[in-house]
């Protein structure tokens, strides 16, 4: 019965174990993306900033060049700008939440594992495939 129990247990672990990591690993992905329209932004006001105001800017808009001011241009840039380091900081935030709920769930996996050497061993022996 108490086998049972821990079995289930490990089970219901490991499962969140896998979940909490491809959660981790989907913020740690959003994370990479956001650094680089973050950085995409900030080279592109870099190089309007070196432009003259009466220089003809235009914005790509599928297929299309769009005749713009260079202040519209940088408006846009900037808010780009702002947003992306809003959402890295937000998705730092979950990213460390997730490593701490990570850590609490190996906790929890060497604790069944120091309580029922007995499924330790069962799991030792276990082939992967």
């Amino acid at each position: 019965m108490a086998d049972e129990v821990n079995k289930t247990a490990f089970l219901e672990i490991q499962g969140r174990m896998i979940e909490l990591t491809g959660k981790l690993k989907q913020v740690q992905n959003q994370m990479r993306n956001k650094e680089g329209e973050k950085k995409r932004a900030f080279l592109t006001l870099e190089e309007l900033g070196q432009l003259s105001d009466d220089t003809n800017t235009y914005k790509s808009i599928g297929r299309t060049f769009v005749l713009e001011p260079k202040s519209v241009l940088m408006n846009e840039q900037e808010l780009k700008l702002k947003d992306s380091e809003s959402a890295i900081a937000s998705l730092q935030s979950s990213k460390e939440y997730l490593e701490k709920q990570i850590v609490e769930v190996e906790n929890n996996l060497k604790e069944l594992l120091q309580q029922d050497p007995g499924l330790a061993r069962q799991i030792m022996s276990m082939s992967v495939i």
